[in-house]
């Protein structure tokens, strides 16, 4: 049924249901992820893809990548091996890639988004009777998420509003790009598109600000979920743990860093990630809204009807998957399978027409955090706890996030050693 929605009847269910939250805080779907399916949805996405999200910009990143991921390492040493939050670290880094990346720099209210953000996504996940009954007024006015979103929409206006201001500032006197690298980041772009005629649909303020609020928030909270599963999963697996470490300090041999370009020998590291996306993708559900009447499984769904493909469900189905609740990234190996939108047992970025358009985006940062996490550090749990213990409840949501943040102890590896899996079991 999921190849169905996805791709028989795509774009006929190519919209995106109406909600509460993603109209107030998506400014009037004015965004790409929650925008219905059309021509402005077409020329937003086109110019995300090309400015910033396309496999050549996304290479061009790999220095803020490296930067950034320099930050956190160092950052994990000065704990000098007593427990902290590992959640709130990579949180942070995941971030500050993004800021950079879209913005040309670390926003100096990046706190303030970041809770921004997490209330969103919560939100943006629930139900409220207003979407379940939208023709009743009432409950749109007695809301009481609604007075929330409302009012965290004016935080955030205060946020997205200064981003664009201090941007058109640096424009404007010296026509200098904002962007790290020395070119356009994706706001001077947009704000160059507003003030030119060259668009079909002319956009506004609002669009742009639904834009930056798109990138930031899938660019951080996606990745990060990711990675903090990972190493979850990796705690509560030891076997696994020692064969992804044993991995790459082989194939390093006692050097100090790890470059981007390396990567793509961790064959076993790319197969912890693809496990840890079907056990825990970056959404849970891909929801659609029917553009038209069709027929889905042998039933008539009429127009404007909301469908929604369980990911989660189907990448745990035991239909497909031999111990489907497992974290075992040994079955990638003969289940071959890729996140492309292909293969319908597996969607952790969708499929279709509305695949996520960020998909290489965060790959990149997934694999090349990940690695500097397991390379550079030996992990533990703190005193009194085992793997067994780990909590591994999901929060709801549009990510399926951990409810408790991850607190481990990091023991500094060292790389002249010659002893890659110190005394591990693989």
């Amino acid at each position: 049924m999921a190849k169905e929605v996805l791709k028989t009847l795509d774009p006929a269910c190519a919209n995106r249901p109406r909600s509460v939250a993603t109209e107030i805080m998506w400014y009037n779907y004015a965004d790409i992820v929650f925008s219905p399916y059309g021509d402005y949805w077409q020329q937003m996405r086109k110019i995300c893809i090309l400015e910033m999200l396309s496999p050549k910009n996304v290479r061009s990143f790999a220095s803020i990548r490296k930067d950034e991921a320099s930050c956190l390492v160092e950052s994990i040493r000065s704990t000098s091996e007593a427990q902290f939050d590992l959640t709130e670290k990579i949180f942070l880094c995941t971030s500050s890639i993004t800021c950079r990346t879209a913005f040309g720099k670390v926003s100096r209210d990046r706190e303030a988004s970041i809770r921004l953000i997490k209330k969103a996504i919560a939100l943006a996940g629930q139900f409220d009777l207003a979407d379940l009954f939208p023709s009743v007024k009432l409950f749109d006015l007695i809301s009481w998420n609604k007075f929330k979103l409302l009012k965290m929409r004016r935080e955030l206006d205060v946020i997205l509003d200064s981003i664009i201001d201090e941007h058109r500032n640096n424009l404007t006197p010296t026509n200098k790009a904002n962007g790290e690298l020395g070119c356009e980041d994706l706001v001077d772009v947009l704000l160059r598109l507003k003030e030119s005629s060259d668009l079909d649909f002319p956009i506004t303020n609002d669009n742009i600000k639904a834009v930056i609020f798109d990138m930031f928030s899938a660019g951080t909270e996606s990745s990060s979920t990711t990675l903090d599963w990972a190493m979850a999963e990796l705690m509560k697996n030891p076997r696994v743990m020692a064969k992804t470490q044993n991995e790459m300090r082989q194939a390093f041999n006692g050097r100090e860093t790890i470059n981007e370009t390396d990567i793509h020998i961790l064959k076993y590291l790319k197969l912890v990630i693809k496990e840890t996306l079907r056990l825990h993708p970056p959404i849970s559900i891909i929801p659609r809204a029917c553009r038209e009447e069709c027929e889905i499984g042998g039933y008539q769904i009429p127009l404007n009807a909301n469908v929604i493909v369980n990911i989660w469900g189907i990448g745990r189905d035991p239909n497909y998957w031999e111990n489907p609740e497992s974290f075992e990234p040994e079955r990638f190996e003969i289940h071959s399978v890729d996140f492309f939108g292909n293969h319908f047992e597996f969607l952790p970025f969708g499929s279709g027409k509305r695949i996520c358009p960020g998909m290489a985006f965060g790959i990149a940062n997934i694999e090349f955090l990940l690695a500097q996490l397991l390379y550079h550090f030996d992990w533990k749990l703190p005193n009194g706890i085992n793997s067994n213990d780990i909590d591994m409840t999901e929060v709801d949501g549009i990510a399926v996030s951990r409810k408790n943040n991850l607190y481990l102890i990091a023991t500094p590896y060292d790389p002249s050693s010659g002893d890659p899996c110190q005394d591990k079991d693989i």
